[in-house]
């Protein structure tokens, strides 16, 4: 009985091993985006569940924000902490009114604290060249700035600076990872 050489062994294995390798599919390089950005449920004058609750929010102090209904909500210090993204339509600069709620209680915060002071910056996604990307995130920045100053901050507190497409959220090439790279993120340089 012939046995196989060893060389015979280790091809019929490395065959058998790039077989394997072509045959299950590959996700290198694929980001997977979630199915759609997610608003804090206090911002929408929702009642927040439990889990989203910060530890201890019976004792923070709350802010009181009108929603885009007519309302009032209420958002305590933590939510203002947690939602300071606002993002934007391809090609848009306009402020949504999902975001509304959130940039007058952070107006209001700061006009609350003058010695608080933010900088928002403004993003967009890779489409586009890199100059009209700059231009775009800086409209986005000075449209955040225009409602925080239309809810009471002060010129002073409110800085801001254009990103462009240089600091993607996600680094996907799909309509979901771009969504979450339209944005404006409004950054506390200093709280109180």
């Amino acid at each position: 009985m012939n046995r196989p050489s060893r060389s015979t062994l280790a091809l019929s294995l490395v065959a058998l091993f790039l077989a394997a390798c072509a045959a299950a599919p590959s996700n290198e390089g694929k980001v997977v985006p979630p199915t759609a950005f997610k608003v804090h449920p206090g911002l929408l004058g929702q009642p927040v569940p439990p889990e989203l609750q910060p530890a201890g929010a019976g004792t923070v102090a709350t802010v009181v924000a009108d929603n885009a209904q007519g309302g009032t909500m209420r958002m305590d210090g933590e939510g203002l902490r947690t939602q300071r993204s606002v993002y934007f339509d391809f090609n848009q600069h306009d402020i949504k009114t999902d975001f509304q709620p959130a940039l007058a209680a952070h107006g209001r915060y700061l006009a609350e604290h003058p010695k608080a002071r933010i900088r928002v910056e403004g993003n967009a996604d890779e489409r586009g060249s890199a100059h009209y990307n700059k231009v775009l995130g800086m409209r986005r920045a000075h449209s955040v700035k225009n409602a925080l100053l239309a809810n009471g901050a002060k010129d002073a507190q409110v800085r801001t600076i254009t990103l462009g497409d240089t600091r993607p959220k996600l680094k996907g090439k799909d309509e979901a990872s771009w969504a979450e790279n339209r944005r404006a993120d409004v950054v506390y340089e200093v709280e109180k």
